[in-house]
């Protein structure tokens, strides 16, 4: 009686867990996808300066003349004559080799040991038994009970290096010796004596400022632009739950009549998509566009045309006010055909034409 106490406990722990995220009061029959509130945006007008008022400045240049003029090109002054210095050579000892100790070093010694780690804690898991074979529930989760049972903790040995004996150093002395070397040694500084020089001139032209520059100053006015920038009025995001029709969670197909190799939306496709669509996606519901090509042609081509075909709908729908993240497009070329109408086989027109199709789905938007 306990064990049957403790499954139904476990149930309906685990029907409320994957019920939590789920519509309120669904009613059967019904389908419900998440939707997501759109942000709302205003445009606003906004002048800005884009040049500034400047002054612009006209500029004259000076004016010069030239004159010639006698200056001093070298002062008189006086030249010194050296009468060099006497020298002679001494032999000088000095230490080449202070005494030292010389250092030799004994090295570390090591012993081998090990230590045990604990790598992963004992715990517990939480597992389900097989369905009890006497049971006459047909609910796979009936007859069914929980174990929490224990996990055993897990050890690793580490081999570790212990040190025995740190390094050391012993010393033994080295001895120093002495050099000698010569220098020259001043017995007489140098002396001098002074000789006069007499001053030098010459003539220079240089050119002399008659008038100096002038400018003249003009104002020129700043330039505005207008901009018009989008404004967040309400912002989205809110996630909610909204009812659809059970039909359109499946590919349900947009009756677009394509031209032959066009990715042009008609006046014609534009009033169903207007008409099929728009209302679907006012709701705020996310919806998936695909859109698929005949075998004619090649299949790089192919793809490249439904892919153009799904953007073609998407980018009408966003000019229709449609927020972005309401539309994936998505293009699967001549990979999904409707009939046999493959690369090499015969079919008529309209056969062609059934694969020549766009379909839409709504989808969760999380």
């Amino acid at each position: 009686m306990k064990k049957i106490l403790l499954s139904v406990t476990f149930l309906m722990l685990g029907a409320v867990a994957f019920g939590q995220d789920l519509p309120e009061n669904p009613e059967p029959g019904k389908c419900y996808v998440r939707c997501k509130t759109p942000e709302v945006w205003k445009n606003e007008d906004v002048t800005l300066e884009v040049a500034p008022a400047y002054k612009k400045i006209v500029t004259y240049p000076a004016q010069y003349k030239t004159v010639t003029e006698r200056v001093l090109v070298k002062e008189a002054g006086q030249k010194l004559v050296i009468v060099p210095a006497v020298w002679e050579t001494k032999t000088v000892s000095y230490i080449a080799k202070e005494d030292a100790n010389k250092l030799s070093v004994i090295k570390a010694s090591f012993n081998p040991d090990s230590k045990v780690i604990e790598t992963k804690a004992a715990s517990a898991n939480w597992e389900m038994s097989e369905k009890a074979p006497d049971c006459e529930s047909s609910d796979p989760n009936d007859c069914r009970y929980w174990c929490y049972k224990p996990v055993p903790a897990k050890f690793v040995t580490v081999p570790l290096t212990v040190l025995d004996r740190d390094a050391s150093t012993s010393s033994s002395a080295v001895p120093g010796y002495e050099k000698t070397y010569t220098k020259r040694v001043m017995v007489t500084p140098p002396t001098t004596r002074s000789v006069e020089i007499p001053a030098v001139y010459g003539s220079i032209k240089k050119t002399v400022l008659v008038k100096d520059a002038w400018k003249e100053e003009v104002t020129v006015a700043a330039k505005y632009k207008t901009v018009t920038k989008e404004v967040l009025v309400n912002k989205g995001g809110l996630t909610t739950w909204k009812e659809v029709e059970c039909e359109l969670v499946n590919n349900t197909p947009l009756p677009i009549t394509w031209n032959l190799g066009s990715a042009t939306l008609t006046n014609g496709a534009k009033r169903i998509i207007d008409a099929r669509l728009l209302p679907i996606l006012k709701d705020g519901v996310a919806v998936a566009i695909e859109s698929h090509t005949d075998a004619r042609g090649t299949k790089e081509s192919n793809q490249d045309l439904s892919e153009r075909r799904a953007q073609a709908v998407t980018s009408y729908l966003i000019s229709k006010g449609v927020n972005p993240s309401q539309l994936t497009g998505n293009g699967f070329g001549e990979r999904r055909l409707t009939n046999r109408c493959a690369d090499g086989v015969s079919c008529t027109e309209a056969q062609h034409r059934a694969n020549r199709r766009t379909t839409f789905r709504v989808i969760n938007q999380k």
